[in-house]
């Protein structure tokens, strides 16, 4: 019980510390860029057009709704970060007595598994909670207060939704967690087995290594799925950032992913550093986006 407590306390830190910049990245995968395009220099020391980054978005969120802005939608996502630890935790609680060495590919196969069911239960049970954040973050384009409140933003969605509203881009978050745990899993499992030798007086150090490197690598594998979800779960929702010029209304989130494919959008937001200009669009003042 008291590891469960310092888990949800850890990740309510995390959550807390990670807000401001997940707002400006949920702002930037929907396409809104307040601040034009500068003169800047690449990591090579050329002189190149950059959109703004992290600090510069931020410093312009402050600048409208003050320093609290950079916080709109914490407390569903505070919600969420704690009832997905718990989830996650009682789900893998039944077979966290078994222990077998982790060496093996079943074994491997075996964690993955019950991790990718843990992961799942935890998504799915906490994504009204992730689609209430996104709104939140969301109405800073259009300046709207549709979302202000949790509860009332549960009572809103329900009533112009239905329930299926609650879910809206689950799919593709689902599919981007399994994959990337699978990725990650299994080419850490290669790695440590096949890359790196026994006997080595580091070989611990490296292994842990190796998932932190594979894991990062599957995350911007999976990206896509990431952008779409979000996209997904803000579209045709009412508010100015879910609707044209932003975003036309998706049928589906297979018609969002072939969009995004077909303008070279897929990458969307993927950093916040170093940012460049979309090659052949237009910055467009009246829109705060390119076309």
């Amino acid at each position: 019980m008291a590891d469960a407590a310092s888990q949800v306390l850890l990740g309510s830190g995390l959550t807390v510390l990670s807000q401001p910049l997940m707002y400006v990245k949920v702002l930037v995968q929907v396409g809104y860029e307040p601040l034009p395009p500068t003169l800047g220099r690449n990591v090579f020391g050329r002189q190149v057009y950059q959109l703004p980054g992290l600090f510069s978005y931020a410093k312009h969120i402050v600048k409208v709704d003050g320093r609290a802005g950079l916080f709109k939608g914490l407390v569903p996502r505070l919600c969420s970060s704690a009832i997905g630890t718990v989830v996650h935790g009682k789900v893998l609680q039944p077979g966290a007595s078994k222990k077998e060495p982790v060496s093996s590919l079943e074994q491997v196969l075996k964690e993955t598994s019950r991790e990718m069911v843990a992961r799942s239960a935890a998504t799915l049970i906490t994504h009204p909670f992730h689609v209430i954040t996104l709104r939140c973050m969301v109405q800073f384009i259009g300046r709207e207060t549709k979302y202000s409140g949790t509860l009332s933003a549960f009572a809103t969605i329900y009533r112009e939704e239905g329930i299926l509203g609650f879910f809206a881009g689950l799919i593709p978050r689902l599919l981007g967690d399994i994959l990337s745990l699978w990725l990650c899993n299994m080419l850490a499992y290669l790695i440590n087995t096949y890359a790196l030798e026994n006997g080595v007086s580091t070989m611990a150090e490296m292994k842990s290594y190796s998932q932190a490197i594979t894991g990062f690598f599957a995350s911007m594998l999976t990206y896509p799925f990431v952008l779409v979800s979000n996209l997904m779960a803000v579209n045709n929702c009412g508010l100015a950032g879910g609707l044209l010029p932003y975003a036309p209304t998706y049928s589906s989130w297979l018609d969002c992913w072939s969009q995004l494919r077909r303008e070279g959008n897929m990458s969307r937001g993927n950093t916040l550093f170093f940012r460049k200009v979309p090659v052949g669009k237009r910055y467009v003042w009246e829109e705060r986006r390119f076309r």
